[in-house]
């Protein structure tokens, strides 16, 4: 079903007509990047949308489990001794996506205590997989060189800040772990989902490129350089793994030449 998150009463008719067991909140403005060049949009969809989802909840005769998912950019600014990053946390957001965020966090732990609503949170770290779109980093350059191997873009790769590292997780993992928390996780509670190790940009550039049958030449792009950039963001995992049992399983290998074929296929 089609609609807009930002009409509290579409949402509303939905649930009275499907009367959901679970709700898995995946609707957002999920690029940093769109953030810094619309942050209005961002902040209407990722607040303004939540909220209207936790209110059209809240009408309800019964209480749906509601999975809110957050990003791994909540914490901003992590210290070295903060590493890996915990849950509790202090949030330090970076960017405007990692404000409107952790703001959906406050409000989702909210809602969770003043009405009695069966909200859980998810802190997700980025996640990769086939078919994701270029605007994100990985999607990016396998289709990139997926493009230079088709003879339809010179050599050259253009990239961005190579030396960040961040946590990846294999989508299909993600979703067995959403599957888990929105069953098992406790209400008013927050979990990190990420694989628990951070790689370099740089190492995940190399990694494509290792698979890649042409010689390539990597030049920084300015326009791909975000106005702040958080240098290292990893998951500590031991809660989600403590409430469900899960664990990430697909290497991150396997899940880059998956997208690196994915775009092959389709340049």
């Amino acid at each position: 079903y089609n609609l807009n998150i930002l009409n509290r009463d579409e949402i509303v008719n939905l649930l009275y007509q499907i009367r959901p067991d679970y709700i898995i909140h995946l609707a957002a403005q999920s690029s940093v990047n769109v953030a810094w060049n619309n942050p209005g949009l961002t902040i209407d969809v990722n607040i303004k949308g939540s909220t209207n989802v936790m209110d059209a909840t809240r009408e309800l005769f019964y209480k749906p489990n509601i999975l809110l998912i957050g990003s791994g950019e909540e914490y901003g600014y992590i210290r070295e001794n903060e590493i890996p990053i915990k849950e509790e946390n202090h949030l330090r957001p970076g960017n405007i996506y990692a404000a409107t965020k952790a703001c959906q966090n406050m409000l989702a732990n909210i809602y969770a205590r003043a009405y009695d609503m069966n909200i859980i949170s998810v802190r997700a770290f980025n996640h990769i997989g086939p078919c994701q779109s270029p605007i994100f980093v990985v999607s990016d350059f396998c289709k990139q060189v997926a493009e230079i191997e088709s003879g339809k873009k010179e050599p050259i790769m253009y990239v961005g800040n190579l030396e960040a590292k961040r946590d990846f997780t294999d989508v299909r993992d993600v979703v067995k772990a959403y599957a888990l928390l929105v069953q098992k996780g406790k209400a008013g509670e927050t979990y990190n989902v990420g694989s628990g190790h951070a790689h370099a940009i740089r190492e995940i550039l190399d990694i494509i490129i290792s698979f890649s049958v042409v010689d390539i030449k990597v030049e920084i792009d300015l326009n791909k350089i975000r106005p702040v950039d958080v240098p290292i963001i990893e998951a500590d995992i031991s809660k989600i793994n403590k409430a469900t049992g899960w664990k990430p399983t697909i290497p991150i290998q396997q899940t880059v030449e998956e997208v690196l074929n994915y775009w092959r296929e389709r340049v």
